[in-house]
């Protein structure tokens, strides 16, 4: 049984500190494997303040309680999304029709649409889930900058460098700009300041059309990321054989990269087969094409009376 409660302390210990990034002034370079930053921001927002893991305590104790007691979402939650753009060249100005394709890629993906849904094998097909949240594009912003790349100490989401949030608390904001470090998005966990909350992801990656390419050219970096935004957590818990906080997902001793032939055997106790289509992971877009019902749960417990984004209206 995987752990589902943490205290103060462990989250501490769980997420090591690391150090800020800065602005990048150099362009961003190709992309070799799937980065997302997700976890090193909430390490530097834990240390910054250490209120936060009490109040993420509160959140997952909560999150427990609504799953035990069946007190989750009946019906689809719709979440009303802004994306922000910053932009240097012509290129990094996506279009419309890129973003609505993002939008698409969302809905489709949190609702068991998707054309690899039914890729899933027979092991895990008891447990893949339609989610049922759906996504609507309500306004686009955009906002020309001098910044050659963007780091993930949040410039992009202030007034000064980029673009405030609209609505934190009633909206999903998400920025589409040119991220460096290898860094395809992060996301802000339920539990952070609502003037840094929302998505982040690099514009070539933003969608499925226009200036997408290579291996992360079919808009999962954002369903990934919008799953952390919803409270998921990466599927090996981001430690070796480490616990993502689900029941139906197995131990995953790591990460996993590109397209892993199935099925692919945990080193961890057990030796699982490892659920390496899971958006949580860290394959190509092409590799990763399910949730879980665990998931689901966990996700639809912040949208409760009392959740942690109980706010978008449920």
């Amino acid at each position: 049984m995987k752990k589902i409660i943490l205290s103060a302390a462990a989250f501490l210990m769980l997420f090591s500190c690391q150090n800020d990034q800065t602005e990048s002034t150099t362009t961003t370079n190709a992309i070799a494997q799937r980065g997302c930053a997700s976890q090193e921001v909430l390490a530097a927002q834990l240390a910054a303040d250490p209120t936060l893991a009490i109040r993420m305590n509160q959140i997952e104790a909560f999150t427990q309680n609504a799953k035990l007691t069946g007190r989750l979402v009946n019906g689809k939650v719709e979440i009303p999304v802004v994306v922000n753009v910053l932009y240097r060249t012509a290129a990094e100005n996506i279009s419309d029709e890129q973003i609505q394709s993002q939008i698409d890629v969302l809905n489709e993906d949190f609702n068991g649409a998707n054309a690899d849904y039914n890729d899933v094998p027979a092991l895990f097909s008891g447990v893949k889930a339609n989610v049922g949240i759906t996504f609507v594009l309500q306004n686009i912003v955009r906002k020309s900058t001098r910044t050659t790349s963007f780091s993930t100490n949040d410039a992009m989401k202030t007034s000064n460098k980029g673009i405030a949030p609209t609505s934190p608390t009633t909206v999903l904001n998400m920025w589409s700009c040119n991220l460096g470090g290898g860094i395809l998005g992060y996301a802000q966990f339920p539990g952070g300041s609502s003037s840094t909350d929302g998505v982040v992801i690099d514009n070539n990656a933003f969608g499925r059309i226009g200036t997408v390419s290579g291996v992360y050219n079919l808009g999962r970096t954002a369903t990934h990321e919008v799953g952390h935004w919803m409270n998921l957590r990466h599927i090996w818990g981001d430690a070796t054989c480490g616990s993502d906080l689900v029941d139906d997902t197995p131990s995953h001793n790591t990460a996993n990269y590109g397209v892993p032939a199935y099925p692919h055997y945990s080193t961890c106790t057990g030796t699982p087969v490892e659920m390496t289509m899971n958006y949580m992971d860290y394959t190509d877009d092409k590799g990763m094409y399910m949730f879980s019902s665990g998931q689901k749960s966990r996700m639809a417990a912040i949208f409760v009376s009392g959740g942690a984004r109980a706010g978008f209206g449920i």
